[in-house]
């Protein structure tokens, strides 16, 4: 952003405090001091000090943005600018060398420089996961309880719908010049010479069939294609997808607001508090995180339409894997009405997805390998992990997955009586409880659930938008 605005500066730290008191100064109700709507929004708050531990946690131990962590250092070696530092300005050439034990007493300090760097960077990195689930947590349990809480009353912004309409296009030119602007700051693109030389990018093209396997089997479940589309987030194709998808969460949440919500106002509020998120500012460029918060979005606005909802919500199932435990919830909601036609255009996107990749390179692995992936046969728990459960004990996280099968199951048989508001309510807390057993960075993929939760939060009493009424009778008429 600095190269469009003069001196401008701004960390993700700054971002928390300056967002945090700007979303306390727009949504907090002043006059209903203990208000649930209070209570949300501290939560929403409370998301931020994880993900800055997460984030400095992983800075320290990535070796591209700390030096000291140089895996190429043996240990009678020292790293090549830590050499060039040492060094006096007359050392080169046929000076006099260093003295005997200067060199391993400074290659045994930098060593121990870096493992407790390293060391630091992993504890704090699993103190904001822990974080992350504990917050999470909270609202996982907010959402379940929602549907039971039928006195909803209006409480509209601090601000008028001028301001936050102005706050809300501000917004997303800020994090839209962000993603343009952003530069790529992936390790496996970039090599050091040994001679110290300015860093080369690498030829992917030589290593394009082990840098694209690695990369599937750190991701785990979900379209292969996909994966390897959303790693590189510098290209201008991703940057254009990323812009796209946010633009579509912003109107999405905005559409629901007007159409469903009958409130406009409403509907922008939700949009400006998910921009003004410090997730959203952190992550903009993430495509693997908005595409499927979009898709996510558009078919609960698209709820009265069984067929668009289907097709969205396959697409987002058959990017991500995670949205097939929605199946039993949206069934349930569209028993009485729609679900022969929400269920066929589930079937027949998953199916084109899976017939798609025959057509798929050789680089991704065989027709087998990538159906598997796609549809998460054998890979939830042969992939790498990364995040919390890489320093957890793993045989915990099998209950979890546990559970969270028996929630998603659950939902088709509670509440007895689905509406517009449970769910939006239980559909944000099946992609939250997702969260809990991810295995590459649980607890970060915050944008598959915040729009919808957000949603729940700022929605009105929805008991009267079910399938049954919402939704017109299709082209076969059942008999009771």
């Amino acid at each position: 952003m600095q190269d469009i605005l003069y001196e401008y500066q701004m960390n993700a730290t700054t971002w928390v405090y300056l967002s945090s008191l700007i979303m306390i100064g727009v949504y907090f109700k002043f006059r209903r001091f203990w208000s649930v709507r209070n209570l949300d929004l501290v939560g929403l708050i409370l998301f931020a000090p994880g993900l800055l531990m997460v984030t400095h946690g992983r800075e320290m131990k990535d070796p591209a943005t700390n030096p000291a962590l140089d895996s190429k250092a043996q240990p009678h070696e020292t790293p090549i600018h830590e050499t060039a530092q040492a060094r006096e300005p007359g050392e080169f050439g046929n000076k006099r060398p260093p003295a005997d034990g200067d060199q391993p007493q400074k290659t045994k300090d930098l060593r121990e420089k870096a493992e407790n760097q390293l060391e630091l960077g992993r504890q704090l990195e699993q103190r904001g996961y822990l974080w992350l689930f504990v917050v999470s947590g909270f609202f996982l349990l907010r959402m379940l309880i929602d549907s039971v809480m039928v006195r909803r009353p209006l409480l509209e912004p601090n601000l008028s719908a001028s301001g936050l309409t102005f706050t809300c296009a501000a917004m997303l030119v800020f994090l839209m010049s962000n993603v343009i602007t952003h530069q790529s700051t992936r390790t496996d693109e970039v090599a050091t010479a040994k001679s110290g030389e300015k860093l080369i990018v690498k030829e992917r093209l030589n290593q394009e069939n082990g840098d694209i396997r690695e990369i599937l089997k750190q991701r785990g479940p979900g379209y292969p294609l996909f994966h390897v589309f959303s790693s590189e987030s510098s290209g201008p194709v991703n940057r254009a997808t990323a812009i796209i998808a946010h633009l579509a969460v912003v109107l999405g949440m905005v559409l629901i607001g007007y159409r469903h919500f009958d409130n406009t106002h409403t509907g922008i509020a939700a949009a400006t508090l998910y921009l003004l998120l410090p997730y959203t500012a952190n992550f903009t460029p993430r495509i693997d995180h908005v595409v499927p918060a979009a898709l996510l979005v558009w078919a609960i606005q698209a709820y009265r339409r069984p067929v668009l909802a289907g097709i969205l919500v396959g697409l987002a199932a058959g990017l991500i894997w995670c949205p097939l435990f929605l199946l039993p919830l949206w069934c349930s909601f569209y028993w009485r009405r729609g679900l022969l036609r929400f269920s066929l255009a589930v079937l027949v996107v998953l199916g084109i997805m899976a017939a798609s990749l025959t057509f798929m390179p050789s680089s991704l692995g065989s027709y087998m390998d990538q159906f598997r992936q796609t549809f998460g046969v054998w890979y939830v728990h042969t992939h790498d992990i990364r995040g919390f459960w890489e320093e957890a004990p793993a045989q915990f996280r099998w209950p979890v997955m546990a559970a969270f099968v028996a929630m998603c199951g659950s939902m088709a048989l509670w509440p007895a009586q689905k509406n517009l508001g449970s769910l939006l309510a239980c559909s944000a807390a099946i992609m939250l409880g997702a969260q809990f057993w991810k295995a590459y960075e649980g607890g970060t993929f915050m944008a598959w659930y915040l729009p919808l939760l957000i949603l729940t939060v700022f929605r009105p009493n929805l008991e009267d938008r079910v399938a049954l009424s919402a939704i017109s009778e299709g082209w076969v008429k059942w008999r009771k």
